[in-house]
């Protein structure tokens, strides 16, 4: 079950990032979910672990502060991934 709310909140996080970021249209289902999981464990290893934001540590959490420290996350690689040329 546990997996089953990775994949929602994944994707619910990817979506939002997406939009911020402004990919929504080149981005499909799987791509949201993968960019939003990588992107919570992304914000807790900045903004938890190396930075002690203890609030960070929520990120993909379905919560509020999870999803808002989600989308952070997701956004950042999103913005890695253009300056790296691997996503436009």
């Amino acid at each position: 079950m546990s997996w089953i709310i990775v994949i929602i909140v994944g994707a619910l996080v990817g979506w939002l990032a997406s939009i911020m970021m402004k990919t929504d249209e080149q981005q499909g289902l799987l791509a949201n979910v993968i960019v939003g999981v990588v992107g919570a464990l992304l914000a807790q290893l900045i903004f938890g672990l190396i930075l002690g934001i203890g609030s960070a540590q929520a990120a993909g959490d379905f919560s509020i502060w999870g999803v808002v420290w989600g989308v952070i996350g997701a956004v950042i690689l999103i913005w890695v991934l253009r300056a790296l040329n691997l996503f436009k």
